[in-house]
This record gives C-alpha cells, sequence and structure tokens, in this order.
C-alpha cells in the first residue's frame, strides 16, 4: 500500500517438514516460484537465499590414507591451511604485536590441479602428494545452509500485485503451495506472520468490544433487553466505514480495523443519547412510542452537535498526504463514513428500535398514566372540605 512506508510485502519459509531432501526442495520451491509468477495476485516473488553453485569436492579414499600412515585430520589441517589459510603464532613488530598465518601463495591455489601439489606428512615421517589418496569432482551445491526452526527452509519474498493487499497475497501463495507435492510447509516469519496472527484475531476482538459496550449499557440502564436497541446502531456504522473505505480504494488492513473498532464506540454514542432520554420519559409515565419520538426531536441538537464536532475532528486524518498517511487515511475515511451514515440512520432508527425491543421482551405495553382516585371519594372529599369552609365563615344576616 502506498504511503505507508519504505518497504511492503511478505515474508515466508519454505521448509522441508517431510524429508525431501535439497534438491527436491529446491525443485519445490521452483515450482512455486513459476507459478506465483503467473498469479496476478502476486508480484516479484523470489528466494532470498543464493543459488546453488559449482563447487570442487575432494573425496579422501580412507583405506588409502590408512595404507599410506596418513592421519586424516593431518589431513584436513593441511588442505585448510593451505587453500584457506590458517593462525600459527604473533609476533612484536616495532612495538605493536602482530599476528602470523600461513598460506599457499596466490599463484599456488588458483586451479584445482594445485590440490595434487600439496604434500602430508605420514606417520612414518614420508611425504605423500595429495593425488595418491583423493580425487577430485565437480558438483552443484547450496552456497548457504538456511534452517528454519531447525529444519531445511528456503526463504521466499513477494510483494501485492497493484490494488491487491498483503493479506490477498499471503493467501494466494498458500493455494499455490497448497498444489505443489508433499513433505513442505509454508510457514510465515516477520511481519508476515504478525500479519496473520493479528488478522485471525480481528472477529474475536470485534466481538469482545461489543461485548463490553453491551454489558455497560446493561449496567447503566439496569436491564438486558434496552442495550440491544442501541447496539442495533451498530451495523449503520460499520456500513458506512466500509462504504468510505470501498469507494476511496482501501484496504483491508489493521488501519482499517481500528477504524471499525472506533466506529462501534461511537455509533453507539447517538443511541445512548436518545434511548437514555426516552427511558427517562417511561419513568414519568409517558408511552414508550411517545417517549422514543420525543426523545429523538429534543436531542437531535447534541446529536448533531457531537457527530459534526468528532467528524471534524478525525477530517484532517482522512485528507492528509505525505509520508505516513495511508494509516492515517485508513483510520479518519473509516470513522467519518461510519460517523456520517451512524449519525442520519440513528435519529430515525434508534426510536424504532427501541419500541421494537421493548415490545419483544415483555416491556412495551403502553403506560397508562398515573389513574385518579375514586370520583365518588373526590366529590365526597370536596363536599366535606367546603363544609369545613362554610361553618368557620361568619353568619350573614338577612335582610
Amino acid at each position: 500500500m502506498q504511503e505507508l512506508g519504505n518497504a511492503t510485502g511478505f515474508d515466508a519459509q519454505l521448509v522441508d517438514t517431510g524429508g525431501v531432501g535439497h534438491a527436491k526442495l529446491l525443485e519445490i520451491r521452483n515450482m512455486m516460484l513459476g507459478m506465483a509468477a503467473q498469479n496476478p495476485a502476486l508480484a516479484q516473488v523470489r528466494p532470498l537465499s543464493l543459488d546453488d553453485a559449482p563447487q570442487l569436492k575432494v573425496v579422501v579414499d580412507e583405506d588409502k590414507a590408512r595404507a599410506l600412515n596418513l592421519d586424516l585430520a593431518t589431513v584436513n589441517s593441511t588442505i585448510a591451511t593451505a587453500w584457506g589459510g590458517g593462525y600459527v603464532n604473533d609476533f612484536i613488530d616495532r612495538g605493536r604485536v602482530k599476528r602470523v598465518y600461513v598460506q599457499n601463495d596466490a599463484p599456488y591455489r588458483l586451479k584445482p590441479e594445485d590440490i595434487g601439489a600439496l604434500y602430508v606428512r605420514s606417520t612414518t615421517g614420508q611425504m605423500v602428494p595429495f593425488n595418491a589418496f583423493t580425487t577430485q569432482e565437480w558438483s552443484n551445491a547450496p552456497v548457504q545452509l538456511t534452517r528454519y526452526n531447525g529444519q531445511p527452509a528456503m526463504q521466499i519474498q513477494g510483494s501485492p500485485a497493484p490494488g491487491k493487499s498483503t493479506g490477498a497475497a499471503m493467501e494466494a501463495l498458500q493455494e499455490i503451495h497448497a498444489k505443489l507435492p508433499p513433505g513442505t510447509t509454508l510457514e510465515w516469519t516477520g511481519l508476515s506472520y504478525e500479519e496473520q496472527l493479528s488478522g485471525g484475531q480481528a472477529p474475536a476482538l470485534y466481538g469482545l468490544s461489543l461485548l463490553i459496550v453491551f454489558l455497560c449499557l446493561a449496567a447503566l440502564y439496569e436491564s438486558w433487553s434496552v442495550p440491544i436497541s442501541v447496539l442495533l446502531v451498530v451495523p449503520l456504522g460499520i456500513i458506512g466505514a466500509l462504504f468510505a473505505a470501498w469507494i476511496t480504494g482501501l484496504n483491508n488492513d489493521i488501519y482499517l480495523q481500528v477504524g471499525l473498532i472506533t466506529t462501534i464506540g461511537v455509533s453507539a454514542k447517538n443511541a445512548i443519547l436518545i434511548v437514555e432520554f426516552a427511558e427517562e420519559r417511561i419513568a414519568e409515565g409517558m408511552k414508550p412510542f411517545d417517549a422514543a419520538v420525543q426523545a429523538a426531536k429534543l436531542r437531535l441538537r447534541p446529536i448533531l452537535m457531537t457527530s459534526l464536532a468528532f467528524i471534524f475532528g478525525v477530517l484532517p486524518l482522512a485528507i492528509s498526504t505525505g509520508a505516513g498517511a495511508g494509516g492515517q487515511n485508513a483510520i479518519g475515511r473509516a470513522v467519518v463514513g461510519g460517523m456520517l451514515t451512524a449519525t442520519v440512520f440513528a435519529i430515525f432508527l434508534v426510536p424504532m428500535f427501541f419500541v421494537v425491543v421493548l415490545r419483544l421482551f415483555g416491556h412495551g405495553d403502553d403506560a397508562e398514566p398515573a389513574a385518579p382516585d375514586n370520583p365518588d371519594r373526590g366529590r365526597e372529599d370536596d363536599r366535606r372540605r367546603d363544609h369545613d369552609s362554610n361553618q368557620g365563615r361568619p353568619a350573614v344576616e338577612g335582610a
């Protein structure tokens, strides 16, 4: 993805778990690279390890060496010292300690035939040439041996094709590996391993976020049913966030997932403003439908003010450019899109959700206002009060 950093792609290890050997592992790797080159979701898939190179192999005939009274340790040290060099001792030169290394001169270690000019001293003191007990052969062999978790492996790197995410590229590479001969496994390393691990935890993280919001609302309203009407508005915000990501060409990465989790909280905020006010009106004796409609009308201004403030607050993230702008755009655009849909639809749908949930759970019967006392008893009390007041008045003499 552009503007997320200076590196992208995936990092994998093709591990020999079936003991197929280096040659078979190399063949499987080449098959994978060929199939990856034809996959439209992948680009620049390449091996990171060095290819096999020609090597000269010096084979020591141990039977001949023993017959010539040669020590195999002396044979190995002789060729290693002559061709690779060996440390002897130190000496002092003008007050400085310097090391002494011994090695064949350059003109005598350029050709394979130069090995035959080396001599090894036997246990009897005789000098035996290398040609007497060794043979030479050329072969292709690995320049370096790579291990992953203690098993032979080959490292593979690649990048997603333009317009594709690294998750899609990793999935495509796994599908390619499933078509290869058995005996190997594909292991992700580095950031690719972390991406796969975090991607698998995303559904659990969303579920945990919803559960925490539900428990907090249940404690706030002291009810298990009322919080459902608040959570029903969350999909409205998620739809807006995904639509904003799709229309602006964002990938489903960790930044977008952070934006979705943020949208869950801000979407529930608008519904809380309406539901809390409606609960108060129902406690005063108002019918649920009338309470929900009145709550939506009275809380319209606070909802618009807080929503617009939040939208304009994250708008700089949505339109930012430059280094690191990819992550900022993913979070900002997802939150802006989710907040817009959650605000527009919540004003009209939250009252409906509130009334429907109350009726489904048996709490939505229209609450009647407080019933007055018995009318007859009320009239009797009025007459008694009038009688008492008349008794307290002074008598008025008639004309």
